[in-house]
């Protein structure tokens, strides 16, 4: 078996990342509630059904949802993170119903990022 070379794993994390953008997938947007223990006993199963209550209102198909584990900031915990197609994602934190609400039909319905409750704007990047 021949040795893996730095120029493939630029090709690889190239083609993983084409992979798993939005537009690749069909989605203008992505919703990922934080689903660590920390994050559900603060609360973010209530933040979870009210993000697909509200987007089913919504209507937009265009629209993915998911759930990941810890993101580390237990005390800033509901969180969620918000990606919209060509835009970096926006971590929301100490959420409740009301936040879910307004940051679905501010920023996931009409691209304007609800300072207020937002933490951080971007992505970590190993350079």
């Amino acid at each position: 078996m021949s040795k893996i070379k730095i120029e493939d794993l630029d090709r690889i994390a190239k083609k993983t990342k084409d992979d798993l953008s939005l537009s690749a997938q069909g989605h203008r947007a992505r919703l990922t509630v934080h689903m660590g223990t920390c994050g559900i006993s603060a609360g973010a199963q209530k933040i979870l059904d009210e993000t697909k209550r509200s987007l089913s209102e919504l209507g937009d198909e265009g629209v993915m949802l998911t759930t990941s584990g810890c993101a580390g900031l237990c005390s800033r915990e509901p969180m969620m993170t918000v990606e919209l197609a060509g835009q970096e994602p926006v971590m929301y934190v100490d959420l409740d119903q009301d936040k879910v609400k307004e940051i679905i039909e501010l920023h996931v319905k009409s691209g304007n990022v609800v300072d207020e409750y937002a933490l951080v704007m971007g992505r970590e990047q190993v350079l």
